[in-house]
């Protein structure tokens, strides 16, 4: 034997519980199908070069995530386009993914919520009529099955080849002109026009904003939104959060957080209702891996932050913690 006992690393044995009371909640809340297939069919998308609305889309066949009228327009913005294209494996890229969240009115109630309390609306009577707005949205892909994104997360190799993922938000947060610059004219030019037309269509009282979604893989995507008085609502009442624990039936309150509450919405459907879960690529299981390992990334930041938020992943960061 040798004289030194080393004892050998804790077998870690996750344990996940759903609560009883979780897929009730969820028809509850949910937006049925044939609703999203109807709204999603309202989801304007703009030529990137000459910002002529489409009605069918010509995506960049390398990296999908910038779109375009003809082969003219692409060839003109290519300049500028070819700085930051590159390849990316999801074949239709993540457009489809978010024209169904946005086509979701419970998902986007929550965002516009998130708008009024990120950028600061109800202290700034103004902004969203006589000054935009901008709110960024980091999405990600995450593996359904909470076992799965753990297994990737702490490296152990045991991950099927083919595993189901979901939309996740692991962030929302505002556009700050002072750190990421002024709004582009093509931006500017949007909020104006959804501005003017909100105005006509009698909403002058709801403020008008851009949405930015932003995938680690892609090209983000921008359009504009309306607030409506029922996220307003939401906001002023200021009513906390509250989750129960599955395993003990204990609750915790939390302030308001809509990141939260979409996530486990989108968590909770099981059967692919909100039509946001599509096959994860090795850039999504890379990014889990990556934070398991600590590297230092935006992304991975963005992920750390989202599972110290989300009682779901329980202490996980603190496994792999230096």
């Amino acid at each position: 034997m040798s004289g030194t006992n080393k004892s050998a690393a804790p077998k870690i044995i996750p344990v996940h519980v759903t609560h009883p009371d979780r897929d009730e909640l969820f028809r509850a809340a949910a937006c049925p199908t044939e609703l999203l297939k109807r709204n999603v069919k309202t989801f304007g998308v703009q030529c990137t070069q000459c910002q002529k609305k489409l009605d069918k889309i010509l995506k960049c066949s390398k990296c999908k995530g910038v779109w375009y009228c003809s082969k003219e327009c692409q060839k003109k913005h290519w300049p500028i386009h070819k700085l930051g294209c590159h390849d990316v494996e999801r074949s239709s890229g993540a457009i489809k993914l978010v024209q169904m969240l946005t086509a979701n009115i419970t998902l986007m109630m929550c965002l516009q919520a998130a708008s009024v309390m990120d950028c600061a609306l109800l202290d700034n009577p103004r902004v969203g009529f006589d000054t935009p707005f901008m709110v960024r949205i980091d999405i990600a892909i995450e593996p359904v099955d909470i076992l799965n994104f753990i297994e990737l997360y702490l490296n152990n190799g045991t991950v099927e080849e083919k595993l189901q993922g979901m939309v996740q938000v692991n962030t929302i947060s505002p556009w700050v002109p002072s750190m990421h610059g002024p709004l582009t004219p093509t931006r500017l030019r949007l909020w104006r026009e959804a501005r003017a037309e909100c105005n006509a269509k009698g909403f002058s009282k709801d403020p008008v904003g851009l949405i930015e979604f932003i995938n680690y893989t892609e090209n983000g995507s921008t359009s504009a939104f309306q607030i409506s008085p029922a996220a307003i609502s939401i906001v002023k009442k200021g009513e906390p959060f509250v989750s129960s624990s599955a395993l003990t039936g204990n609750q915790t309150e939390q302030p308001l957080n809509s990141e939260t509450y979409i996530n486990l919405h989108i968590r909770a459907d099981k059967q692919n209702q909100l039509l946001l879960r599509t096959e994860m690529t090795e850039q999504d299981k890379e990014v889990i891996r990556a934070a398991g390992r600590n590297e230092q990334s935006l992304f991975v930041t963005l992920l750390k932050n989202k599972m110290r938020r989300e009682r779901i992943y329980a202490n996980m960061v603190n496994l792999t913690a230096k």
